[in-house]
């Protein structure tokens, strides 16, 4: 047995790849549409398994995006998705910069998480062992359910 994807389904397919690819830094591996279907697939990968996607088939995040309007509830219930970052503190100051909300603040250097536009928890680790305490970031609060 091998893990394939973790599969969303998203609300606003342009905010979605607004958080995934533009602000986290995912990369787009492929695409899917169906008309008969009336959705969309698109499939990402961390920069660092792109290369190896599609060799390795290493793990991706698969959106669904369904044409006609849906209200997707339980973000939370979902549980989070996980990734691990070279600096913890470097990317969450890139993702703050870009407007993204840092619930909870890498404050012990090792693990931080953010929400997706559609509710999703995302857990941020850093790679390695944890860095050591750096401001802002020590002292920042929690914002908001993570």
């Amino acid at each position: 047995m091998r893990y394939l994807h973790t599969m969303i389904r998203i609300a606003d397919l342009d905010a979605a790849l607004d958080f995934f690819i533009r602000k986290m830094g995912l990369v787009e591996i492929r695409r899917m549409e169906s008309e008969q279907g009336r959705f969309t697939l698109i499939f990402l990968a961390a920069p660092g398994d792109a290369i190896r996607s599609a060799e390795t088939f290493s793990p991706l995040l698969e959106l669904t995006y369904n044409w006609d309007r849906e209200d997707y509830t339980g973000g939370r219930n979902f549980g989070h998705l996980a990734y691990e970052v070279d600096d913890i503190y470097a990317y969450c100051d890139r993702l703050a910069e870009a407007g993204v909300v840092v619930n909870r603040p890498p404050r012990d250097g090792r693990m931080a998480f953010i929400r997706s536009p559609d509710g999703i928890s995302v857990e941020l680790l850093q790679k390695g062992a944890a860095l050591p305490a750096r401001e802002p970031w020590a002292s920042a609060a929690n914002i908001g359910s993570w």
